[in-house]
């Protein structure tokens, strides 16, 4: 029995010194409570942020260049100098180009190379310099046409009876729509207008001697004709035996009567009664 009990009192010893160790590495500090894991309030506050700095973002379509004012590029500048010219009446120097284009301080190759390319384009008129006048640049319409007088001209000077667009008219003459429509109110003009806005389309010069008046007997005889009613026509074609030409024409076929189909004669086979040929009788021609 004292073996047994020395056992068992050096077990409760160890039990004891191990449950104090746990106990003193558990009261070390003060306890912190765990946190309840809360991801949704955070992810919530991120998105929110989100949609806040992206509402305060001005609506522009990225796939457009940003508008920064007066382009640097050559042909940017030679795109608002022809702009200017078609917005003047009268042509205009270089140096006034220069100056609308605010790059008259720029350096003299940029000058010499912009200068060139006006000189070239298919929209610009230049005239060289001469005694007493600059050199002058002039925008190039499609027709150089800036007048209702210039316009009846240009029509009356045409071989053929082709209409002039109105779209190409408005390149040089912003104006051109009100003078066609007081020349087609004097009769001068023949016009066709788009039937969504009524604007003018094509113009014809109008001819005065080809409008006269007809007598008013002659009105009043035309409009005492009647008509005939829109199938009367067709219903006398068919009593004279005439089938109108709205209609389809039936062509009856005639019905055959249904023929028995003939039965096929048999292939001769291999005769193999030689030995009998002369017992037997050949009935070979009466076959149907």
């Amino acid at each position: 029995m004292s073996y047994l009990q020395n056992k068992v009192q050096s077990f409760n010893a160890n039990l004891g010194s191990v449950a104090g160790k746990i106990s003193n590495k558990r009261t070390i500090g003060p306890a912190k409570p765990t946190p309840s894991p809360t991801p949704s309030q955070a992810s919530e506050t991120s998105k929110y942020d989100l949609k806040r700095k992206r509402a305060d973002l001005p609506h522009m379509p990225f796939s457009q260049p940003a508008d920064t004012g007066v382009g640097q590029h050559i042909m940017t500048q030679v795109t608002y100098a022809i702009e200017f010219l078609k917005n003047k009446d009268q042509p205009q120097t270089f140096p006034a180009i220069l100056q609308y284009l605010s790059v008259q301080t720029r350096e003299e190759s940029y000058k010499n190379a912009l200068e060139k390319i006006l000189i070239r384009h298919d929209k610009v008129n230049h005239e060289p310099k001469r005694e007493g006048s600059p050199a002058v640049f002039g925008f190039r319409p499609v027709h150089n046409i800036r007048s209702g007088e210039s316009l009846l001209q240009h029509l009356q000077s045409q071989r053929d009876a082709q209409g002039l667009s109105v779209k190409e008219l408005r390149d040089g003459w912003p104006s051109a729509e009100d003078a066609i429509g007081k020349l087609e109110e004097e009769g001068r003009l023949l016009v066709t207008r788009n039937k969504k806005d009524n604007h003018a389309r094509m113009v014809w010069p109008n001819d005065p001697s080809l409008i006269f008046e007809i007598d008013d007997e002659f009105k009043q005889t035309w409009h005492k004709i009647k008509l005939p009613e829109p199938g009367a026509l067709a219903d006398e074609l068919e009593k004279a035996g005439l089938t109108p030409a709205n209609k389809h024409r039936l062509i009856k076929k005639p019905i055959k009567a249904q023929e028995k189909p003939k039965r096929k004669a048999r292939a001769g086979g291999k005769t193999t009664n030689v030995h009998m040929a002369g017992v037997l009788k050949d009935f070979s021609h009466l076959k149907r």
